[in-house]
């Protein structure tokens, strides 16, 4: 009898020599199955199909079946063909034949799920399993509140003026974009070491750089970090009178904004910023928003900021004759191309410029050089730069050789929702925000609720079968390296929080207000998403606040201030504990994927490395039950469990308890929503707590 669920193969280096390999290097392949399982694998690419070779383990629960590529100058897709050693291809019948593929074993080879070796793609060691913490400053902590934007400091959005917040615990409005709360870098700076105590590796800024909104996706000037975040040396000149909304007069504000001494200043913090950061191990990520600008961006020019006596030229919104008329499109109205629409948000037109891509570049490479060495972009919705798919493959293409040849641990992570492999072929982006095989189906599993909470599916919830499923096709769009580098958020900037997703209620900040997502929450289950991000492969990203239980509905309502003065400790040293757990674990950060057998309603999954084993089992229902977990896929016969963390519905427990594993099985009593992370030992030993 063949043992097919002992069959197992990925593309970490468990099972490929070197798993990033160099073009014109030969890889060495691995399949195992169990021992004594007598099969004829082959190795199949294209059309060719080559018998591997078996190697018998004198140790341990696995054969081993070998091959090696030829020198790879181009992507190598490949997938096993097993059947029974008794059997040939000639004559066996398809039931008896079976495929590994990104899959896992599947009866019928999809050259779509196949593996895929890409010579020449490394994606930055650092940010394997990195754990990444996600700031929108205006809201962490106000640090330097002569900085602040002022109220009627300038006009923005259906002729609102700019409102100063005093009170930090206020909750967001449902228009929020012209709020500011007081949050920079000098508030940041202040935390730097709380943050590094925490366990944080890297820090992801939303967008840094001068722009009219809290939210900074309308660049005005991608030059410059923007001195409200920073210092302002030089501040003068007028706010708006109460009515007013003409920002010619906006005087304050353009002085903050445009002033050479300012933007200087604040260019200058930031490299001190991020000297002060990588001074404590932290690497820093910015956020690139190329897709389209703001409309107060100089070459745009729409509020008349930017004067030719200060040294600017004139804006294509007003001349024709503008050097950057040609980085936007016009049609013979004179009405500009947005994106979605949103007049603050003018589109683009790379196509149209030469310039402009260069600019972009030029851009691209600067703020991962000295004297800021930034180390990485985050690029906003990238799949929409450009107008067709052609030339936004071939911008990234360039934008990856400026930023690597500038700087080559620097990271190229892009936001995208949908199939990434177009974009992960080694020539452009090293990997993405992984909404699809992450946020999603582990929303979906924990709590039967759309990432914005705007709908519920209540049978999802709890449904293993559908979680694997979707998130086995998910991850398949991934190589190695762009999948252990994937940024696996709960939440972020986008979408409700995750701990308010727990409630099951659909709701935004203007219908149901701001009391009820805080309302009804269920801790335990998010601690089950804890558990589950900081022991997934890739680099867990806590989006602030998120370590304390920050609740919100989506936009603007999860972007509320850190509740500085309402914090839960007992939560915050919960995550402490688990990104403690990630980060001295090799296997976590880096080691394979195997789903694991489990009841129904169980879900249970392995982490390997040659030298280390761990085991992760979610029991999400609301009654205790006892179940027989078999490890046998894990190679393990017998040795003991090493429980290192249990949470249960109202508490956790990071007591060691040990648990023997006698004939490949370990008997476990699974509390009612409950999350238990193992390291698999040979035998018990004493852990100094």
């Amino acid at each position: 009898m063949i043992h097919w669920n002992m069959i197992f193969s990925d593309e970490t280096g468990n099972f490929c020599t070197p798993a990033e390999p160099e073009k014109g290097e030969k890889v060495a392949l691995r399949l195992r199955a169990a021992k004594g399982d007598f099969l004829k694998v082959s190795l199949c690419s294209g059309q060719e199909r080559t018998p591997m070779r078996r190697r018998q383990e004198k140790e341990g629960a696995f054969d081993f079946y070998e091959g090696v590529t030829p020198p790879l100058w181009e992507p190598f897709s490949y997938h096993y063909e097993i059947y029974e050693e008794k059997d040939n291809t000639e004559n066996a019948d398809s039931e008896s034949i079976r495929y590994f593929n990104r899959l896992g074993l599947v009866a019928e080879a999809d050259p779509a799920f196949d593996f895929c070796l890409i010579p020449g793609f490394c994606v930055p060691e650092w940010m394997k399993g990195a754990v990444i913490y996600q700031i929108y400053v205006d809201r962490f902590c106000r640090g330097n509140a002569r900085t602040d934007v002022q109220t009627g400091e300038f006009c923005y959005l259906a002729g609102r003026q700019s409102e100063h917040c005093e009170d930090w615990e206020e909750m967001p409005h449902p228009w929020d974009v012209n709020r500011f709360y007081g949050g920079d870098l000098p508030g940041v700076l202040e935390h730097l070491d709380e943050l590094k105590s925490l366990g944080v590796e890297a820090l992801y800024f939303n967008p840094l750089f001068v722009s009219p909104s809290n939210h900074k996706y309308d660049t005005q000037d991608y030059d410059h970090i923007d001195p409200h975040l920073t210092v302002i040396p030089e501040d003068k000149g007028r706010l708006l009178y109460p009515t007013e909304a003409d920002n010619r007069n906006a005087e304050r504000y353009r002085k903050r904004t445009t002033d050479p001494v300012n933007l200087e200043a604040s260019d200058a913090y930031f490299a001190h910023f991020i000297e002060e950061a990588h001074r404590r191990g932290i690497r820093v990520i910015m956020d690139g928003v190329f897709n389209h600008c703001g409309s107060f961006h100089k070459w745009m020019n729409r509020e008349q900021l930017y004067r030719a006596e200060n040294g600017y030229a004139e804006g294509a919104f007003s001349s024709a004759n503008s050097p950057y008329r040609e980085y936007f499109r016009f049609d013979a109205d004179g009405r500009y191309e947005c994106w979605w629409g949103h007049e603050t948000l003018p589109k683009l037109n790379y196509e149209g410029s030469e310039a402009l891509c260069e600019e972009i570049l030029r851009i691209g490479r600067k703020w991962v050089s000295p004297p800021y060495s930034a180390d990485g972009w985050r690029l906003d919705v990238a799949a929409d730069l450009g107008h067709s798919p052609e030339f936004n493959h071939r911008f990234w293409q360039r934008f990856r050789e400026v930023v690597k040849e500038a700087n080559p641990n620097a990271v190229i992570l892009a936001e995208h929702y949908g199939d990434v492999r177009p974009w992960l072929s080694g020539s452009e982006w090293d990997t993405v925000m992984n909404y699809d095989a992450f946020m999603e189906p582990v929303t979906w599993f924990l709590t039967g609720m759309e990432k914005h909470s705007d709908a519920a599916i209540p049978e999802r919830e709890g449904d293993c079968e559908e979680f694997w499923r979707a998130i086995r096709r998910s991850m398949a769009s991934f190589s190695y390296g762009s999948l252990h580098t994937a940024m696996n958020q709960l939440d972020n900037h986008d979408h409700s929080r995750f701990i308010t997703r727990t409630n099951g209620r659909t709701g935004r900040l203007e219908s149901a207000g701001s009391a009820a997502a805080g309302e009804g929450i269920r801790m335990g289950v998010y601690r089950q998403a804890i558990v589950m991000q900081f022991t997934w492969p890739g680099a867990p990203t806590l989006y602030y606040g998120d370590e304390t239980g920050l609740p919100g509905w989506t936009d603007p309502d999860d972007r509320r201030t850190f509740p500085w003065n309402r914090r839960d400790w007992e939560l915050e040293e919960f995550c402490r504990y688990m990104i403690r757990l990630h980060r001295e674990s090799p296997a976590l950060r880096k080691g394979s994927l195997l789903p694991l057998p489990a009841e129904e309603g169980v879900l249970a999954y392995g982490r390997f490395l040659a030298e280390e084993k761990a085991l992760v089992v979610i029991h999400h229902a609301d009654e205790e039950r006892k179940v027989s977990l078999d490890l046998t896929p894990l190679g393990v016969e017998s040795g003991w469990l090493e429980r290192r963390m249990e949470t249960k519905e109202k508490e956790y427990n990071v007591g060691v308890i040990w648990i023997p594993i006698r004939e490949g099985r370990a008997e476990l009593v699974l509390k009612p929503q409950s999350a238990l992370y193992f390291q698999i030992k040979n035998e018990p030993k004493h852990i100094d707590s």
